[in-house]
């Protein structure tokens, strides 16, 4: 195998479960990912998602990282719209220095919830003086550093702790624009694969970063292996994505036509469309899942896939992981 698996997890609370079952089970997931080889383990950041138990992901990954010892842990990331990048950079300097060497800070754009919980969130910004995300992420990155330079208006201000070992940076995004961005801040970057599955616009984002940067993006997107591919179909059936396209050009993915409709009401817009997409999962079994892998890494030249399972039933998803397992190398001695 030429390339690594990583994982990003949800907490997905189960039918019958609670969130501490949720994240208890996140736990004990990142253990076994450990045991078997994966590189990574990311946690995501969802806003007033009752189903959903992963909203701070900087407290599941200190969490996670008193729990393991050698694979790598981090966001999946954090939703740089609603933070002080000042903040967000001494929360994860924080981290690696608790656990050099082992801490990912992954951001994206989205906001990661409901128009409320934004709005909840975001509460107390200067509506005025509010960056855009470029801004931001280049704030955030001189804000893990040194600081900003001696002209800008938060110049002397610095983030400590300072780590051993410095932390990876990755924006999480789905266009050549975000990849660069990335390219541009020197960042790595991960295509949001399991929200845009697109071939041609993974192909152009790819390139865009390998042109940009020199190096292969990450590739995140939804995959699980059962022991039958008929037992694969059946679990990966159910799995739909509702797309809401507002009337202003605005777009959003959501898990149900319920989630979809909830938003435009909070959103306050009636005039919008709404279309249900079957999204592409790479499914069947550990070596059909490892036959398809294999071919995405060499059409796209990708040198690591984070894995997003789909899977809400713990054990299901325990098993798919415990079978992708199987087919790798471990990524630490």
């Amino acid at each position: 195998m030429t390339y690594s698996l990583s994982l990003l997890d949800k907490s997905p609370i189960a039918a019958g479960a609670s969130a501490a079952d949720a994240l208890r089970f996140t736990v004990a997931l990142a253990k076994r990912a450990e045991a078997l080889g994966f590189k990574r383990f990311w946690v995501a950041e969802h806003h007033g998602a009752p189903g959903l138990a992963s909203s701070a992901p900087e407290l599941v990954v200190a969490h996670l990282l008193a729990h393991t010892s050698r694979i790598r842990v981090g966001s999946g990331g954090v939703m740089l719209q609603h933070y002080s990048p000042f903040k967000v950079a001494e929360s994860f300097k924080l981290l690696a220095a608790l656990a050099p060497g082992r801490v990912d800070l992954g951001v994206g754009k989205a906001p990661g919830g409901l128009p409320q919980t934004t709005r909840a969130l975001q509460w107390l910004h200067d509506r005025h003086n509010k960056p855009g995300f470029d801004t931001q992420l280049a704030q955030l990155d001189a804000f893990l550093g040194d600081g900003v330079d001696a002209d800008h208006p938060l110049a002397g201000a610095l983030a400590f702790p300072i780590a051993p070992a410095p932390l990876e940076r990755v924006v999480l995004g789905g266009s050549p624009d975000s990849a660069a961005l990335a390219a541009r801040q020197g960042w790595q970057f991960c295509y949001a694969g399991h929200f845009n599955g697109d071939e041609a616009n993974i192909e152009r984002t790819v390139q865009t970063y390998r042109d940009a940067s020199g190096r292969a993006p990450l590739l995140a997107l939804y995959a699980l292996a059962a022991t039958t591919r008929d037992e694969a179909e059946r679990l990966s059936g159910p799995l739909r994505v509702f797309r809401l396209q507002l009337a202003g050009g605005q777009s959003v993915n959501l898990p149900s036509v319920e989630a979809a409709q909830e938003y435009a009401r909070q959103a306050g817009v009636s005039d919008y469309t709404l279309e249900e997409r079957r999204p592409h999962v790479v499914k069947g079994t550990a070596g059909e899942v490892r036959e398809q892998l294999d071919a995405l890494s060499r059409r796209y030249g990708i040198d690591e896939f984070v894995i997003d399972s789909p899977l809400q039933h713990y054990p299901a998803r325990l098993r798919s992981v415990e079978l992708l397992g199987g087919t790798i190398e471990p990524a630490y001695a």
